[in-house]
């Protein structure tokens, strides 16, 4: 498998996804700002968004491709009777969930946005959105599911290009919504609930050449079905850290007005890069690295964990320098319009730049913590995950009243690096991981080259400093140029000291 190539297609459709996400929280600012009703909608949205992220970039993936991918290389009838036998009691559960959630949902706000509760209007209009958008985390689950066949068959696309459709479906709802006369947070909210139900009937025609769910009430539970639960609850928490810390922050913030949409519009900046040097990168290296291990091919399990490291660096150090520099420049560009007033804007950019800070451990610990799940391992990634959580929490706690909701960030991306480092601590203890030549030659010339972009981003925004002040018409065009000539002098001068090499993208 060529890591690159299948990363590239990976990326690929994702970065039109997340681009489009761009477009969709444009409009959102634009129609709603910081305002209580974007409040509401980002806490409706957030909930079952959460559960998304932890299926689809990462948990269920981590505990069901290594026990898949391991059972299909040895029988494909018994790798599809262990499939359905996980496809019918996540169906249940599921089901059971979005049921019990749409009864207590008072209580499960309360748990997520207790602050709202000073707020008798706001708390209401966010328990009434969440009960629209909840049904959307039962289709995008096993959507997900569908997704984690087609990554075992190392094919990546479909499930890459599935979160287009929420995107487009939630940007028509805007414009739908103005011909209706109705409320716009309703229209969305209901348009997520939509747009996950599409994404399952897409991925269902996609993977149906691979595998075919048989719902049956009467579930097998042997012993391959009780180790993969096993493992996935510890890796629901584990390999979803990031989002877990995000959620956690939510939490604190709602006793701050304003303060949940700054960390949204921030949030969606940077998790761009995530996708691309994190989750992209984690989820094709999987099932790769899950076969190799099984067929205890040392060289190639070597091999495979330094290009996914190598790359994954590659590309979360020079987005993390360039969020850090440009955060204002990005955030007036791309929401500082319509409701989303210049406080919006300078306290979002604050934000993203302390985020922006813990983008290389966000990415790293995507590919770290798949060092462990290749190998079944889901409880030491588990465990430093809640030292990590525990760590968000106890920093956001102790200087919010002081800080204010800017702690957040910093809590996140401080709890990141240092799960990153306890998670290589155990790594190394356990032997599970050595550096090679390649990657020593390759690392310091990354760097040298993110120096360089970096100088070259420093000149440009001082140069057009003035094209971006609030009220100027064309800063999102400024911005593009600047990132664009930024972004391919890094490719340029990568490629030139050897650390990156454009003949390996290929599209797979």
């Amino acid at each position: 498998m060529n890591l690159i190539g299948s990363t590239t297609t990976f990326s690929f459709f994702t970065l039109i996804s997340r681009i489009l996400g761009y477009v969709r929280d444009i409009l959102i600012a634009i129609f709603l700002g910081t305002s209580f009703y974007a409040d509401a909608f980002f806490v409706a949205f957030r909930l079952p968004n959460t559960f998304r992220r932890l299926f689809a970039e990462g948990a269920f993936n981590a505990a069901f491709i290594p026990s898949y991918a391991g059972e299909l290389a040895k029988d494909k009838k018994k790798a599809e009777d262990f499939a359905r036998n996980v496809f019918n009691l996540l169906f249940i559960f599921l089901l059971i969930l979005v049921l019990l959630a749409e009864i207590f949902m008072p209580q499960l706000i309360y748990l997520i946005a207790p602050g709202f509760y000073k707020d008798p209007e706001k708390i209401d209009l966010a328990i009434k959105l969440s009960r629209i958008t909840f049904p959307f985390l039962f289709f995008i689950s096993l959507a997900s599911f569908f997704s984690a066949i087609l990554n075992s068959y190392n094919k990546f696309a479909a499930a890459a290009a599935a979160p287009i459709i929420l995107n487009i479906i939630l940007i028509g709802s805007l414009f739908f919504s103005q011909l209706l006369n109705s409320s716009e947070v309703i229209v969305l909210s209901y348009a997520v609930s939509f747009a996950g139900f599409l994404q399952l009937l897409i991925l269902f025609f996609f993977v149906k050449n691979n595998f075919t769910p048989i719902l049956n009430i009467k579930i097998k539970i042997n012993n391959k079905v009780r180790f993969f639960f096993k493992k996935l609850v510890p890796s629901i928490f584990s390999s979803g850290v990031t989002q877990i810390n995000i959620l956690v922050g939510t939490i604190i913030a709602s006793f701050q007005a304003g303060a949940v949409s700054y960390l949204y519009y921030a949030d969606r900046v940077y998790q761009i890069n995530l996708a691309v040097a994190g989750i992209a990168i984690g989820t094709v290296m999987l099932p790769e690295l899950s076969k190799n291990i099984k067929k205890n091919n040392k060289k190639k399990i070597i091999n495979l964990q330094n290009r996914a490291i190598e790359l994954s660096l590659f590309l979360s150090i020079p987005a993390a320098i360039a969020l850090v520099l440009a955060s204002k420049e990005i955030i007036t560009s791309l929401f500082g319009y319509g409701s989303f007033d210049i406080e919006s804007v300078n306290n979002t950019a604050m934000a993203l730049t302390f985020f922006a800070i813990g983008v290389p451990a966000y990415s790293m610990l995507k590919i770290f913590s798949n060092l462990f799940f290749a190998r079944n391992d889901t409880k030491l990634p588990f465990y430093l995950s809640v030292v990590s959580v525990f760590l968000n929490i106890l920093i956001s706690v102790s200087f919010f009243n002081k800080l204010g909701f800017i702690i957040i960030p910093i809590a996140t991306s401080v709890s990141s690096w240092i799960n990153v480092l306890l998670h290589y601590y155990f790594i190394k203890k356990k032997n599970l991981h050595n550096f090679d030549g390649e990657f020593f030659y390759k690392f310091p010339r990354i760097i040298l080259s993110v120096v360089v972009m970096g100088i070259i981003l420093y000149s440009l925004l001082g140069f057009f400093t003035d094209k971006f002040n609030y009220n100027e018409i064309y800063k999102f065009i400024y911005l593009f140029i600047v990132v664009l000539i930024s972004l391919v002098s890094y490719f340029v001068i990568s490629n030139f000291l050897g650390a990156f090499k454009i003949k390996d993208i290929k599209f797979r």
